[in-house]
């Protein structure tokens, strides 16, 4: 099949931070974008302002329901477009002893990576149609590094496996013209921690976090975005298979 389609991103977990801003980048190069997000509201929002920037779609979907997972499969299946983009975006973060853990909360992680590999799988199909296409995962320092002062052992757990999958997807799908990578961030501000942190005190908390960053400051969405857009462009085309460290010094070593 010739690629003669218009070519389309889409964005699973599009409708704030990392996603959102990645959003932004996309529709700067006038790439049509397609965001996923479970909360309709946050949604709405992040359409009105990303509007602004170009050719934007929703999608809303709970990456935890079966049939929702399903809608974004049939929307990947049914599309006469070139979906040649993807970021899997969508997380959920709350620190949790491991002897405190409890299956609802292992399961939490372990369903979400479920979802993002189906939804990968359905994405990638497309790709193979119409001859090629880019991937970028959102993984963790946290997979590679554990932090006491953040016990996050199933998070990491599953975030690990979310590299390793990136790299067997990255091995798989290169002669399809296919190329997968993920990025490993450090701490970046994000809704992701109203988990466990209230909203109005999300300021004063993550700063206390600046200095564990040998750069000296925690990251902002865009610092993400910013590679994200880096690595699904053709700028790239000779990167497959690789988990970059995007965290602020923090691999190399910690204050």
């Amino acid at each position: 099949m010739e690629n003669t389609t218009q070519q389309i991103a889409l964005i699973i977990g599009g409708s704030s931070g990392m996603g959102l801003e990645s959003a932004k980048l996309l529709l700067k190069r006038n790439i049509k974008t397609v965001i996923v997000g479970r909360n309709l509201k946050k949604l709405n929002r992040a359409s009105e302002e990303l509007s602004e920037l170009g050719d934007i779609s929703t999608l809303q979907a709970d990456l935890y329901k079966s049939s929702d997972i399903n809608t974004i499969i049939d929307f990947v299946s049914n599309n006469s477009q070139h979906i040649k983009y993807l970021l899997n975006s969508a997380g959920y973060f709350k620190p949790t002893p491991f002897m405190d853990h409890k299956n609802k909360d292992y399961d939490i992680y372990l369903e979400l990576n479920r979802a993002i590999f189906f939804i990968s799988q359905a994405v990638a199909k497309n790709m193979i149609s119409y001859k090629g296409g880019s991937i970028v995962n959102i993984g963790s320092m946290w997979a590679k590094q554990a932090i006491k002062a953040t016990p996050s052992s199933a998070y990491s757990m599953a975030k690990a496996g979310l590299h390793a999958l990136t790299q067997h997807m990255a091995m798989e799908l290169a002669e399809y013209n296919i190329r997968v990578n993920a990025i490993s961030p450090a701490l970046v501000k994000s809704t992701i921690f109203e988990s466990f942190i209230d909203p109005k005190d999300m300021e004063e908390t993550l700063a206390a976090f600046n200095g564990f960053h040998p750069i000296g400051r925690i990251g902002q969405p865009k610092d993400i975005a910013t590679v994200v857009n880096y690595l699904l462009s053709d700028e790239t085309s000779w990167v497959t298979g690789a988990i970059w460290d995007v965290d602020g010094g923090v691999m190399a070593g910690r204050n």
